[in-house]
């Protein structure tokens, strides 16, 4: 059975919304575009470069599809992610989109949650989810996430989508690796565990 990955690059208060640029995602007037970089470090490149090597696919939404297929395929060749973007298999959930012009990506057809099913069952490695936070939070609602890899930021924005919504399934996880850069960025890996079990002091 193939893995889920979800791969999220979130803010300290939970916000995963347009972490690259201003202009990425300004759905619902979202004006804090961009707030990755300004806390980022080298050691939270070395370790999303360590979680890629894991991966066989990936797994995006229509949106995040778009802006990725908008920049990798002329990405500069000397970013050691650009031949991995560009050659890894990428599968699809959209409504909307009929036809893709990204090397090695595929359409998934019919209900996102019934196709990534049978996705899990297919031959292959683990497949990420980055960004895709529409999708992400199907996959959440359906039980078809075995893992998040989380980075999670030192700053607080207010606004924003997040990853875990109001509605989020409650899921206990298990902590797989978990580390601070020098930046504060708090490096995650946890799997999932079931059902949260309550108790009290």
């Amino acid at each position: 059975m193939r893995k889920i990955i979800v791969c999220t690059f979130l803010t300290l208060d939970g916000v995963m919304q347009a972490p690259g640029g201003p202009d990425e995602d300004t759905q619902s007037g979202f004006e804090h575009g961009g707030w990755q970089k300004p806390v980022d470090d080298d050691e939270v490149g070395a370790a999303i470069g360590g979680w890629y090597e894991d991966f066989d696919a990936m797994l995006l939404g229509r949106k995040t599809y778009e802006i990725f297929a908008s920049y990798w395929p002329t990405a500069d060749p000397g970013n050691p992610f650009t031949d991995r973007m560009n050659s890894m298999r990428k599968y699809v959930a959209s409504r909307t989109l009929t036809s893709l012009d990204w090397q090695n990506s595929e359409l998934l057809q019919g209900d996102a949650a019934d196709a990534v099913r049978k996705l899990k069952e297919t031959d292959g490695g683990a497949i990420s989810v980055v960004g895709s936070g529409d999708l992400a939070q199907t996959l959440m609602r359906h039980g078809l996430v075995d893992e998040y890899r989380l980075t999670i930021h030192p700053v607080i924005i207010g606004t924003g989508k997040r990853l875990f919504a109001d509605g989020a399934i409650p899921t206990a996880l298990e902590p797989v690796s978990v580390t601070t850069t020098k930046g504060g960025t708090v490096v995650g890996v946890y799997r999932t565990n079931g059902e949260p079990s309550y108790d009290s002091y």
